[in-house]
Formats: C-alpha cells, sequence, structure tokens
C-alpha cells in the first residue's frame, strides 16, 4: 500500500498493491500500522455503505463536531464518484483546502480522510456504493455539515447535482457557523 499526500495535510490518496492472477485480484484495504507508520493513524470502529441509484446525486460535506471527529477511509466498491475533503481544522496549516480525488468500483484507490475535516461525494454513474471505514463511532448529536458548493471553497464539481437531500442542500457556509461548530 502507498499513501500519496493530497493537499490537505494528514489527508492520503492510498493506493493498494493487488495481487492478480487469472482468478482476478487480492489485497489489502486497512493496516492499522501501515497506517500509522504513514501518518494516518486509525482505529477502524464502526463501518458504513452508501448505496447510491441515480448519478449526479451528491451527499455531504459531513463532518462531526469535537469531540467526535472521526478519520475516515472511503472506498467506492461499485460505480464511479467524484470523492472531496474540506479540512475545517483552525490549527492546521492546510485550514480551508480541499483534496479531491475520483474513486472507482474494483479501482485500487481508497480516500483517507484525518478527523476535523468535512466530507462528501458526488456520484459520477447510476448504483455507485461506497464503504466507509471509521476511526470512531457515530455521535449523531454531533453530526453537522457545510454547505456544498460554498464560495470559499470553490470545488470544482465535475457536473452540478441532480439529486441532494434537504438537509445538505441547506447547510450554511462554515464562516456562517462561527465559533459553536468547534
Amino acid at each position: 500500500m502507498r499513501f500519496i499526500p493530497t493537499s490537505i495535510d494528514g489527508a492520503f490518496l492510498v493506493e493498494l498493491d493487488l495481487r492478480r492472477d487469472e482468478r482476478g485480484a487480492f489485497g489489502r484495504t486497512f493496516c492499522e500500522e501501515a497506517f500509522r507508520l504513514a501518518g494516518a493513524p486509525m482505529t477502524v470502529v464502526q463501518a458504513n455503505i452508501s448505496l447510491t441509484s441515480k448519478a449526479a446525486t451528491l451527499r455531504g460535506m459531513h463532518y462531526q463536531a469535537p469531540p467526535h471527529q472521526e478519520p475516515k477511509l472511503v472506498q467506492c466498491v461499485r460505480g464511479r464518484i467524484f470523492d472531496v475533503a474540506i479540512d475545517i481544522r483552525y490549527q492546521s496549516s492546510t485550514y480551508g483546502r480541499i483534496a479531491s480525488v475520483e474513486l472507482t468500483g474494483g479501482g485500487d484507490h481508497l480516500f483517507f480522510i484525518p478527523a476535523g475535516c468535512a466530507h462528501g461525494f458526488l456520484t459520477l454513474e447510476d448504483d455507485s456504493d461506497v464503504l466507509y471505514y471509521m476511526g470512531a463511532t457515530y455521535a449523531p448529536e454531533a453530526a453537522r455539515g457545510v454547505r456544498w458548493n460554498d464560495p470559499a471553497f470553490a470545488i470544482p464539481w465535475p457536473m452540478t447535482p441532480k439529486i441532494i437531500s434537504d438537509r445538505d442542500a441547506n447547510y450554511v457556509d462554515l464562516q456562517q457557523q462561527g465559533p459553536h461548530r468547534r
């Protein structure tokens, strides 16, 4: 496994070392020691799956407020997505930056997003399924979000979302959230 740095401190595109033969392929998607040595410490405590039937569906931009921040490792297991992280850690040297990657089902890349970043994705194909390995248990009372098209971040979405939940569509810009989100 190789950890390719992104524009966000502590966020990595994780390239798998797949062993291929006539049966297909096999490889590790997570190794706690490898992640720790790469500067991406995480213990997996929960796994979630998102099943999205239509292309141009946007999910995000979600985060957990302190003290419930959650690192996550994102894998597209079917379809294709445009995956995005926003560094919203006030003390980070990369505060305000975004990192985006395209992930595909059956592909050999995952996206590691450190705790304290907002995360979301846009499906680029119908029937896109995403598996999340989580480093913290979900705390509904800490669930927050930032507007997907907040001009402060200028996320270069590859297409305009056609489907977005009311909750995700109505998040306010990060700057409007003020210090209460910390």
